[in-house]
């Protein structure tokens, strides 16, 4: 089809430390040669070849409001047709009603996506084993992704199961140049930084950066804060800080070797240090109590106590000069520099916080991120949406007419991934869901 794999295979998602508990075994984050661009452009030159013949028609500017249901049938789509403004991809549009419109057809599939964009919805299905949901969070996804596919199917008969499972993130920052309304973009983290909660309190294992992310998220609901902080030097956020999104990767989506191996020398890649220099969340200092003053002042609290943060570090630093370290995070440092990809371009040399020749102190303050929708429309093989009760448990058998794909099938099904995931796992969810719902119409339809 065109597709390309970029060379290095990323490993995120760790694990919890156990043989047989959560994370990857093995790198397995595959990243496209041309990032999201690039895993769409085989895909969109097929449409275009099928729009040029008249095979398909693509209708935008429309917000789906409803599905059509006759006799138990799902047999369109109506809603409101929007004003067009020329805005770019992800920026949010007007809302300006110029019509309405109905469109009918034989099989309708939803792949509207899930629910990360609509912080009230996400409250209200938030799971309990959480805690509370953080009040100051940021999105990974444009408002566009607001669960109003979802809950049309649902108003048509259709079944939501698993509606607590979701994927958030615990390392987000605001986007210095948004392009949506609270716009955070994930750190894609290495494992060098310290991780410490609002009040500079180390996290526990296996709460490291990019080692299980539900663990972490679990554990920091029951700091009484909404955000935390890595703490790492110049060297650690030049070699590990990655940022997730096409723009924030010019030359992965560029399919720029120059700019790429660019990443192997000294400094920062570009994109990290516009944040470094314009981004909110991130503070610089050459010793620890400026560090911690910072901190305060960002937050508009004293949390961080400058001799209890500085001896957090200074037990951190004892371990990586001691070659039999009992330090988890430290271990797991060394024997992740063991994969070649990650000695190369994703773990710093371990060092010091606090050496000299390390260059200052650097802190990131972290927001949880709203990202993934786990559960969803549940379906069988063949995509095919399954009944609801008015009690939201199963009626048995599908609604006919009706599909889904994708997120807002919860990758598959409903929500093939249970209450974890590993990263790198969510395309193909949506890949392989969408092709079996392709199946399931040409078998219905005949």
């Amino acid at each position: 089809m065109g597709h390309r794999i970029f060379p290095v295979v990323g490993w995120a998602e760790r694990g919890d430390g156990r043989a047989e508990g959560h994370g990857n075994s093995v790198p397995r984050f595959h990243i496209t040669w041309g990032t999201g661009p690039g895993v769409l452009e085989p895909f969109l030159t097929r449409l275009a070849a099928h729009r040029g013949t008249g095979r398909i028609t693509l209708a935008t500017r429309r917000a789906v409001e409803e599905l059509l249901v006759e006799d138990g049938r799902v047999v369109g789509v109506r809603g409101s047709l929007l004003a067009a403004d020329g805005t770019p991809r992800g920026v949010a549009s007007t809302r300006e009603v110029t019509g309405e419109f109905e469109e009918r057809a034989a099989a309708v599939v939803v792949t509207t996506g899930g629910i990360g964009g609509n912080a009230g919805l996400v409250r209200q299905v938030w799971p309990g084993d959480l805690g509370t949901m953080p009040e100051g969070v940021v999105h990974g996804v444009p408002a566009s992704v607001d669960g109003a596919g979802m809950l049309a199917a649902e108003r048509a008969g259709g079944r939501w199961i698993h509606r607590e499972r979701m994927w958030h993130y615990t390392e987000g920052v605001r986007n210095w140049d948004p392009v949506w309304r609270g716009h955070g973009i994930r750190i894609l983290p290495g494992p060098s930084s310290l991780w410490v909660d609002a009040r500079g309190r180390r996290l526990p294992a296996p709460a490291f950066p990019g080692f299980d992310t539900t663990a972490t998220l679990r554990h920091l609901r029951t700091t009484g804060h909404d955000h935390s902080w890595f703490v790492r030097t110049p060297a650690i956020i030049a070699k590990e800080f990655a940022l997730s999104g096409s723009e924030q990767n010019p030359d992965l989506t560029g399919r720029d070797w120059g700019q790429v191996l660019g990443r192997v020398k000294p400094g920062a890649p570009g994109p990290v240090q516009a944040f470094l220099d314009l981004g909110e969340d991130f503070l610089q200092a050459g010793n620890v109590p400026e560090l911690a003053a910072s901190m305060n002042a960002l937050v508009g609290a004293s949390l961080i106590d400058a001799a209890e943060l500085g001896r957090v570090i200074r037990a951190r630093d004892a371990e990586i000069v001691n070659r039999f370290s009992k330090d988890a995070q430290l271990t797991a440092l060394r024997g992740a520099r063991q994969y070649l990809g990650d000695r190369l371009i994703r773990t710093a040399a371990p060092h010091r916080l606090l050496d000299p020749r390390a260059g200052g102190l650097i802190a990131v303050r972290l927001h949880v991120l709203l990202r993934k929708t786990l559960g969803g429309l549940e379906t069988d093989l063949g995509g095919r949406v399954q009944r609801g009760d008015a009690l939201g448990g199963s009626a048995g058998g599908a609604v006919p007419g009706l599909y889904a794909a994708g997120e807002v099938s919860g990758f598959g099904g409903g929500g093939m991934h249970g209450h974890n995931a590993l990263e790198g796992t969510f395309l193909g969810g949506c890949l392989f869901s969408g092709r079996q719902a392709a199946r399931g119409v040409l078998a219905d339809l005949g």
